[in-house]
């Protein structure tokens, strides 16, 4: 990684102070969240990715000029980017694909409302490669992750 990457204040203020209105805590203490209650809900297959899901979040925080009128940080394709970070790690490959994709039944809808089309059709391709068992958990990972935006 990109040491002046690493030294933006956005790096510090998102990983351990506030993220966006749908997340009341830092990256660091949503993800320990997240981590709880895939713990709690004792899908511990999950625990890896719930770890490693938002680690590219703080290397791509920005603020748009929205962004700086309500204070708070963006994070445009942070899965693809946490997914860069670990694909080399020691994990196994749904730890890998469970952080890829995370973010992909969300992204789908926004793309549709947004009317984002190539977008939509880019993210579809990828949906329809996963296998149905895969889409199972990754919606309940989306729960997990949902769950840890507001609390332990």
């Amino acid at each position: 990684m990109n040491l002046k990457r690493i030294l933006k204040k956005e790096f510090y203020i998102t990983l351990f102070i506030k993220q966006n209105k749908w997340h009341k805590f830092g990256v660091l203490l949503h993800t320990l969240a997240v981590v709880f209650h895939t713990f709690k809900a004792k899908k511990y297959k999950m625990i890896p990715a719930a770890f490693l899901h938002d680690v590219g979040k703080p290397y791509v925080a920005f603020q748009d000029e929205k962004d700086k009128i309500t204070n708070e940080y963006s994070f445009h394709n942070h899965e693809e980017v946490s997914y860069d970070i670990i694909k080399n790690y020691r994990v196994c490959e749904y730890t890998k694909k469970l952080v890829r994709y995370h973010y992909l039944l969300r992204g789908m809808q926004k793309a549709i409302e947004k009317n984002h089309m190539a977008r939509y059709s880019r993210m579809k391709r990828a949906y329809d490669s996963l296998d149905e068992d895969f889409i199972c958990d990754l919606k309940l990972f989306m729960k997990f992750d949902d769950l840890g935006k507001m609390s332990f």
